[in-house]
């Protein structure tokens, strides 16, 4: 069967977070496992609004890689794309959760299979009906998996996707020392949508945050979104500039909040048939982009009300009630 270019393919890590629970005095602490990873988890969310997923990623070969490729697969995710590899195991991360739900990671990785996918291992065809190509920068912090997510970058936009790069930026991932800017700034040259949390964008401001996103819109970026929890999303295109809000929400745990807000923006887009040469002007459309924004705050703030990752996704039903209210 021969698809519209509809697809949103996710490209990266695939990981199992390891969920802590509080433990009794004197008691040993326990985790649950739960299958996770940034742009997985934007796949899954993606999948759950009804959306056409894919996700695009090595996984291991040992019973966390076969958990996660069920788990992708049990949420309707299309997993033609993903490889396998004896010669690495599974991500880990090791998530505690404080009294408001917020998060801290404990990771394990390197080594990981995610880090072994190369540009050889994608499919040219896969990028003949994909809308969107979705990375984040954790397949950034070794050269050969950098060079391999840049190289799928520049493969989808020249295959006319929507490039899009939500920063998830994860310090402790990164070589101790080493500064990710100059190669974070490589991958953000290349994406027409970015997405940056209020720590990012300060992260790479060094003070200046208005040259950032001059810096961005000088270069492929047709819209720059950034989030900060609870607070209103601030936005930029080249022509406008604002803000829009978001709703209180009782979080639990804010481990997937922004991928669940990727997945609501890019589920929107697609459903509304805006590419690469249209997401400008749908931003500088006040009703276009209040639509974009409604439902990528609520599918962001309703990932917050439940445990987990892929567990936490909502579906459209949810995102769409929660959207037709007022913040």
């Amino acid at each position: 069967m021969v698809h519209a270019r509809t697809a949103v393919a996710c490209f990266g890590e695939a990981l199992i977070d390891f969920l802590g629970a509080p433990a009794a005095p004197g008691a040993a602490r326990s985790f649950l496992a739960q299958p996770g990873g940034a742009p997985a988890n934007v796949a899954v969310g993606v999948a759950r609004l009804g959306g056409r997923a894919r996700f695009v990623g090595m996984l291991a070969e040992d019973m966390f890689g076969d958990a996660l490729l069920e788990a992708l697969r049990a949420h309707g995710v299309d997993v033609a794309q993903v490889r396998r590899t004896a010669a690495a195991p599974t991500a880990l991360a090791f998530v505690s959760l404080d009294a408001a739900g917020e998060r801290s990671f404990s990771f394990y990785r390197p080594p990981a299979a995610d880090l072994l996918f190369r540009a050889q291992d994608f499919d040219e065809a896969a990028f003949a009906d994909a809308a969107v190509f979705h990375v984040c920068s954790n397949s950034l912090t070794e050269p050969a998996i950098a060079e391999a997510t840049l190289y799928g970058m520049a493969r989808a936009a020249d295959a006319g996707a929507l490039v899009s790069l939500d920063l998830n930026l994860r310090p402790a991932l990164w070589p101790r020392d080493a500064d990710p800017r100059p190669v974070l700034w490589r991958a953000l040259a290349l994406a027409r949508l970015v997405k940056l949390s209020r720590e990012e964008l300060a992260f790479l401001a060094a003070g200046d945050e208005a040259r950032v996103v001059s810096r961005l819109l000088d270069a492929s970026a047709e819209a720059v979104v950034v989030t900060d929890g609870p607070a209103p999303i601030r936005w930029w295109t080249r022509a406008r500039a604002g803000t829009a809000p978001t709703w209180p929400v009782e979080a639990v745990d804010t481990t997937a909040a922004g991928d669940g807000f990727v997945a609501g923006l890019l589920w929107r887009l697609t459903a509304r048939g805006i590419g690469p040469g249209d997401l400008a002007a749908a931003f500088d459309d006040d009703a276009v982009r209040e639509d974009l924004l409604l439902h990528a705050a609520a599918a962001g703030a309703l990932a917050t009300t439940r445990h987990g990752a892929f567990a936490a996704m909502p579906d459209a039903d949810a995102v769409r009630a929660l959207a037709g209210t007022r913040p």
